[in-house]
């Protein structure tokens, strides 16, 4: 890795270490040390760059990119707490970590539940019927590019940007097959998409969702972002729309009946998505709250599935065929094997990033950061660099740290944070969740490599969207200097 991407990275481990950094000021009854000049800063720093080196060369190792992050995480915590208990605070370095992993437990469960509605979907034959009805349809696979996109831009304000790409790629590879260019086109054409339409909308994307709880911008304000999340997708998308191979998929192989509870498991997934909005927009509860509530809806269902599954000893003259065609499935629905089948790979990965970043943050970092972005930069630089930094790192982190910070800014310059934490992330297939768990969903199809050749296309998007907002978005900047 050269001198230049190892200076940009550590810039990134310092921006979005705020949550800890945070913590590290009451941390202890001596409060915080300042590692930043220390030798255990920078050692976390080269473990940190060296974890995500590995992460990012995924392709080539064939290791997968949990484990390095995962033992990057333990060694600096390890460091970052021998320190601070040899200056007699034993305590502190435990406070701030514990936070780190209630911030990894909420969107640990919030994926669990939404990666076992997908595996429970796709094995009640949801995907399989949709691709069945879109390739017998007759759409070529240019044109089934733009529907999936369509569809991740316009679902994910209703859902969220993470549910809807996990959805639209389960289709994209139940068209695809084993067209890979197809396949990786299509991912990165549904990240961008499902990112962009979860920018204008409040509970679009957890980065709207904090900024609206906060009370910074009003909840019908964040729909003039839809014109400037509009040109973020559209540019990249028209671009990349030539290089699909505009071809027809297989040829139908008959029809496809979805298994018994197909469509009530769909209504489930719907009435989750509703409960976690509800629990987090009206109860101020975490969104995990209303997606663990929505799982015991599924459990239950499964129950039933089960109790009233008829394909055992005397069932339809003990001829499974039959019994498959009278009741939609020969072997009982059961929930845990969907659990099982969740990317457990992209959670471990969330974990270890999750605490990465953290102890870093926990070093001392992010004040020096925020001093050279806002007060140096300058706020319209600095909220631009939030996006590049969200290519590199989730999103999630970033405008937390800028939420804590809360410097003085216009409307239109918070708005501006909001759309370029929200789709910055696209530029990298590691910069926002969405783009994570289709790695991982895709796996050996769509790639941090594969996605980073569309990168400048993508970057376009990006650069336009921002032009787009300050000429559709005036208004909110009269008076205020940018």
């Amino acid at each position: 890795m050269s001198f230049f991407s190892s200076k940009f990275i550590f810039l990134v481990s310092v921006l979005i270490g705020l949550p800890g950094t945070a913590l590290a000021a009451t941390a202890g009854s001596g409060g915080q040390i300042d590692l930043t000049s220390h030798w255990a800063g920078y050692v976390s720093i080269a473990i940190f760059v060296i974890a995500y080196a590995l992460v990012m060369a995924e392709e080539f190792t064939h290791m997968r990119k949990s484990k390095p992050v995962l033992l990057a995480a333990g060694m600096i915590w390890a460091i970052v707490a021998w320190v601070y208990a040899s200056n007699g605070l034993t305590h502190a370095a435990e406070v701030a970590v514990r936070h780190n992993i209630l911030e990894f437990a909420e969107l640990f469960l919030f994926l669990l539940v939404a990666m076992t509605y997908i595996n429970a979907m796709e094995e009640r034959l949801v995907f399989e019927t949709l691709r069945v009805k879109l390739v017998c349809a007759g759409y070529s696979l240019r044109k089934l590019f733009w529907i999936t996109g369509v569809l991740a831009f316009f679902i994910s304000p209703i859902a969220d940007n993470l549910t809807t790409a996990l959805l639209m790629c389960a289709v994209v590879m139940a068209i695809g097959k084993g067209n890979v260019k197809f396949v990786s086109l299509a991912c990165i054409n549904i990240v961008v998409a499902a990112n962009a339409g979860g920018a204008f909308s409040p509970f679009g994307d957890i980065t709207t969702l904090m900024v609206w709880q906060k009370g910074i911008v009003d909840f019908w304000t964040f729909f003039n972002l839809f014109i400037p999340s509009a040109v973020n997708w559209l540019v990249p998308a028209v671009i990349m729309s030539f290089a699909v191979p505009n071809a027809q998929p297989a040829a139908c192989e008959g029809d496809v009946t979805m298994k018994r509870g197909a469509v009530v498991v769909m209504a489930l997934f719907l009435l989750t998505i509703i409960t976690a909005v509800s629990f987090h927009n009206f109860l101020h509860l975490p969104p995990m709250m209303g997606m663990m509530t929505g799982l015991a809806y599924l459990k239950l269902y499964g129950y039933y599935l089960k109790k009233t599954h008829k394909n055992g000893p005397g069932s339809a003259g003990h001829d499974p065929v039959k019994a498959e065609e009278r009741l939609g499935d020969t072997v009982a629905f059961d929930i845990f094997k969907k659990i099982a089948r969740a990317e457990w790979d992209t959670l471990m990965f969330f974990y270890g990033v999750i605490l990465c970043v953290g102890g870093l943050g926990f070093i001392g970092y992010l004040a020096m950061a925020s001093q050279v972005m806002y007060i140096g930069w300058g706020t319209t630089p600095a909220n631009i660099m939030v996006g590049v930094l969200s290519a590199i790192v989730d999103n999630i982190p970033v405008m937390f740290a800028v939420l804590t910070m809360k410097p003085d800014m216009s409307t239109g310059q918070w708005l501006l944070a909001t759309l370029t934490a929200g789709v910055g992330g696209s530029m990298l297939s590691i910069g926002s969740a969405a783009g994570v768990a289709l790695m991982g969903q895709a796996r050996g199809m769509y790639t941090f490599f594969g996605h980073l050749k569309w990168m400048p296309v993508i970057a376009l998007g990006y650069a336009a969207s921002i032009y787009v907002h300050f000429l559709v978005n005036s208004r909110f900047f009269d008076g205020v200097p940018l």
